[in-house]
C-alpha cells in the first residue's frame, strides 16, 4: 500500500510522465496514477552557464586510532608514510622499525563547489588505498587536497563517519556494510578560492541545456528575446549564445537572475523506460502507438515427484536377492492459457498498459509485449530497458 501512495504522490511531481506499477496493478486496488503536463519550467531548471562546475579535489593521508584494523606490517607503504609523520616531529624511526595495526594508509576526496572562498567547509570522502580491514574509531590526519594542476585548494581533517562495522575473532566475521570507507562532512576547509569565469571576452554568456535539443534550444532562445530583445541565439542543440551589454554587465547577477527565472515549455523526445528487476514502467505522456493487435499464450508445466521405500518381507525366507527398493512417482501436469488477443485501441503507452493490465498480464509478459511492440514499430518512442 506504501508503493500505491508514494505513485500517487509522485504522479504530481513529475512533468508530463505516466508511471505504472505492477505491483498495485496486481493488487486490483487502484489505477495507475496519471501525470499532469507541467508546460512552463524556469531555465534554470533545464540546464546552467557554462562555466559553472564543480573541480575534483584528491589526497591521500593517513588516519590513526585504529583498534587493530589498521594496515598489516607487511604493509611499506603504511611503514614509509608512519616513518614520514615521525620525522616532521624530530622523531628519527627506521622504517623497518615501524609496527602499527592502528593506522591505514587512505585515499581522500572532494568536489570543490564553484565560487568556493576561503575558509568554506565541503565534505570529503576516506577510502582505505591498502589492506585495512576497519576504518571505524579513526581519526584523519591533516591531509592536504590536490586539483589536477597539482595546486593545493583545501586541507582535510577529522574523525571519520563510517556506516558500517567489522568485527572478528577466532576465525569468526561479523561485518556490515563497507568499514573500510568513511566520510567527514565539512571536513575539508578551503584555502584557495576558485573564480569561476561566467563572461567570454566578447563579453557573452553560454547556457547548456541538461539534455540537449535542437527545439528547446530555440525556445530559450526566443524566450530570452522576447523580454530582453535581440540578444540570444540558439547556437546549437546545446548551447545558446547571450550577448551582454555595458549596461547588464554591472548588475551581471541581477542579469542573470532575471534569465534563469524565464519561464520556457521544453520539448523531450519520446522515451519508454522499463525497470525490469523492480517492475516498474516509466513513460512520457505524448508517447504514441500506432493500432496494433496482441495475442500472447502461457504454458504452465509442473511436475511432482513422490519417493516411495518398498520392503519386501517373506515368512521363513532367507534370500540375498530380496533387497529395499526406493520407487518414485512422478505426476506431470501441462496447462495451457488460452488467453484471448486483443486489438489496443488506444493511441497512448498507456492505454496500451491499461488495457494488458485489465487482462491479468503478468510483469515480464508486459515487458516482453512492449519489446514486441516496439520491433513491429508500433511503438514510436526510444525504448530503454534498465
Amino acid at each position: 500500500m506504501q508503493t500505491i501512495k508514494f505513485l500517487l504522490l509522485l504522479s504530481g511531481v513529475i512533468s508530463s510522465l505516466t508511471i505504472f506499477s505492477f505491483d498495485a496493478y496486481a493488487l486490483g486496488r487502484d489505477k495507475a496514477p496519471v501525470g499532469q503536463d507541467i508546460k512552463d519550467v524556469r531555465v534554470k531548471d533545464i540546464g546552467k552557464l557554462q562555466g559553472w562546475r564543480e573541480n575534483a579535489l584528491v589526497g591521500y593521508g593517513i588516519v590513526t586510532g585504529l583498534a587493530g584494523t589498521g594496515d598489516s606490517s607487511s604493509n611499506r607503504t603504511t611503514k614509509q608514510v608512519l616513518a614520514n609523520v615521525y620525522s616532521q616531529f624530530n622523531l628519527s624511526i627506521p622504517v623497518e622499525q615501524v609496527q602499527s595495526r592502528n593506522v591505514a594508509v587512505v585515499l581522500v576526496s572532494a568536489m570543490l563547489p564553484s565560487f568556493a572562498r576561503e575558509g568554506e567547509t565541503i565534505d570529503v570522502t576516506i577510502t582505505s588505498a591498502g589492506d585495512a580491514r576497519s576504518l571505524v574509531g579513526g581519526n584523519l590526519l591533516t591531509t592536504p587536497l590536490k586539483a589536477p594542476n597539482g595546486r593545493v585548494y583545501a586541507l582535510a581533517q577529522g574523525s571519520l563517519s563510517v556506516g558500517g562495522y567489522r568485527y572478528d575473532a577466532n576465525g569468526n566475521v561479523v561485518q556490515k556494510n563497507h568499514p573500510t570507507v568513511g566520510a567527514i562532512p565539512n571536513g575539508a576547509i578551503v584555502e584557495v578560492e576558485v573564480s569561476s569565469q561566467m563572461l567570454s571576452k566578447d563579453q557573452r554568456l553560454t547556457f547548456l541545456l541538461t539534455d540537449p535539443d535542437y527545439t528547446t534550444a530555440s525556445r530559450v532562445a526566443k524566450a530570452i528575446n522576447s523580454k530582453f530583445g535581440a540578444i540570444a541565439i540558439a547556437s546549437d542543440a546545446s548551447g545558446i549564445q547571450i550577448q551582454v551589454s555595458d549596461e547588464k554587465k554591472e548588475q551581471l547577477v541581477d542579469f542573470i537572475s532575471e534569465i534563469e527565472n524565464i519561464l520556457v515549455e521544453p520539448d523531450r523526445r519520446a522515451k519508454v523506460v522499463i525497470n525490469e528487476r523492480t517492475g516498474v514502467v516509466v513513460a512520457g505522456g505524448d508517447v504514441q502507438i500506432s493500432r496494433v493487435s496482441i495475442s500472447h499464450g502461457d504454458i504452465k508445466i509442473s511436475v511432482a515427484s513422490q519417493n516411495t521405500v518398498s520392503q519386501p518381507f517373506v515368512i521363513g525366507q532367507t534370500n540375498s536377492a530380496i533387497r529395499t527398493a526406493i520407487v518414485s512417482n512422478s505426476k506431470l501436469d501441462v496447462e495451457e492459457r488460452n488467453d484471448p488477443g486483443f486489438i489496443a485501441e488506444g493511441n497512448t503507452v498507456s492505454d496500451l498498459v491499461r488495457s494488458l493490465v485489465r487482462i491479468k498480464t503478468n510483469t515480464r509478459d508486459i515487458i516482453s509485449i512492449l519489446r514486441a511492440v516496439k520491433a513491429a514499430g508500433a511503438l514510436h518512442a526510444e525504448l530503454i530497458i534498465q
